[in-house]
């Protein structure tokens, strides 16, 4: 019993004479402590590089006065927190045996982070950059740049993702293959999406509307267009409710757009009483007429004409008509142009000693 203790404790001392002297997993104790402390060193540097000297980049950068630059950085800081990291790797190989197997992963590590770096670099400055584009949405669309954009994104992440396999030995020829094969069947059960896609495509080509226009699809929704997406678009209802439109909708249906038009219409019916004379029709219509004529609010030219006339003989009222055109598409401003017309009828009618007619039945009982 006591030589089988001895035994076992001889095989102990043994197992931790060994990993001291010869290290664990292939790997030497000198070269185990050396990625504990590198590591450790990573973390520390990377924490003061990130709240010391990102931050005083960005306060020289603010001080610039140019917007583009700041935004440039805030969308660069996340990337640029990792260098760091990236610097410690690189010089942790230089501790370690060229010959050993730990030496040709972390040189693969290291072209992995360098590469993630890049790519990331690129992803993130889109964002800032797409600034740049505003020239294009003159001649192009704001929709179809954003499009473009967001394509550049998904193609960078792509081409990162490559980048990276290709590092470590997968080549992407032959998995571009397999996955060509597989989205034959995909497509042919995904034929909405692709369907989606084109209507989506058509949309911003075709510059049917526009982001924030008022639009209309009849039998689904009427609001402002919040984002014209590849699948869908959104639109944001007047009761603020967000609504979903797969795309090939607007491809089999007419669309009103409101924000197309170059001003808002008012057509009124003003109903008068039947106890109007001929003459206060013709003075409320010349009155009504020059006030309107008189206004800068009100659009009057040969495209866009103004009447003021008795339309015709109602049931319980004489009808003038008053069609004209705001000089504005704006909803709010019309909202208040709309408002001082009536203030104007109003006094325009009572000014002349009658009445606005409403719906109402006369009795006649026949005496016997």
């Amino acid at each position: 019993m006591v030589i089988q203790k001895m035994e076992f404790f001889i095989k102990i001392k043994n197992y931790i004479t060994n990993t001291f002297g010869q290290g664990s997993f292939g790997l030497s104790l000198i070269e185990i402590m050396t990625i504990i402390i590198f590591l450790v060193f990573a973390v520390i540097i990377r924490g003061f590089f990130a709240k010391i000297i990102v931050l005083k980049i960005k306060k020289l950068v603010k001080k610039t006065g140019n917007k583009v630059d700041d935004q440039l950085f805030d969308a660069l800081s996340s990337p640029l927190k990792t260098l760091p990291v990236i610097l410690v790797f690189v010089l942790l190989g230089l501790f370690i045996n060229s010959e050993s197997k730990l030496f040709h992963f972390l040189e693969k590590v290291n072209q992995t982070l360098v590469t993630i770096f890049i790519f990331w670099l690129l992803h993130q400055s889109l964002v800032p950059l797409s600034q740049a584009f505003k020239k294009l949405e003159e001649l192009l669309s704001k929709a179809l740049v954003l499009w473009l954009v967001r394509s550049l994104k998904y193609l960078i992440i792509f081409l990162g993702i490559v980048a990276v396999l290709e590092t470590w030995g997968i080549k992407i020829g032959p998995v571009i293959a397999g996955l060509g094969l597989f989205g034959v069947a995909v497509a042919l059960g995904a034929q909405d999406l692709f369907k989606n896609l084109i209507s989506g495509i058509m949309i911003i080509l075709e510059k049917r509307f526009e982001l924030n226009d008022v639009i209309e699809v009849p039998g689904h929704a009427t609001g402002t267009v919040e984002q014209i997406g590849f699948r869908s678009t959104l639109i944001r209802q007047f009761d603020s409710t967000p609504i979903s439109i797969p795309n090939y909708v607007f491809s089999d249906t007419s669309i009103i757009n409101f924000s197309d038009r170059s001003y808002r219409r008012i057509n009124w019916i003003v109903g008068l009483t039947y106890d109007v004379s001929v003459e206060q029709l013709k003075n409320i219509c010349k009155e009504i007429n020059s006030s309107i004529m008189s206004n800068d609010s009100f659009i009057i030219n040969d495209s866009y004409k103004l009447f003021v006339r008795v339309e015709k003989f109602n049931d319980s009222s004489i009808d003038i008509l008053i069609n004209t055109f705001t000089n504005t598409n704006d909803w709010e401003k019309f909202l208040a142009i709309k408002e001082e017309l009536i203030f104007v009828i109003k006094n325009i009618v009572e000014n002349n000693n009658t009445s606005f007619a409403f719906p109402s039945q006369s009795i006649y009982i026949e005496k016997k």
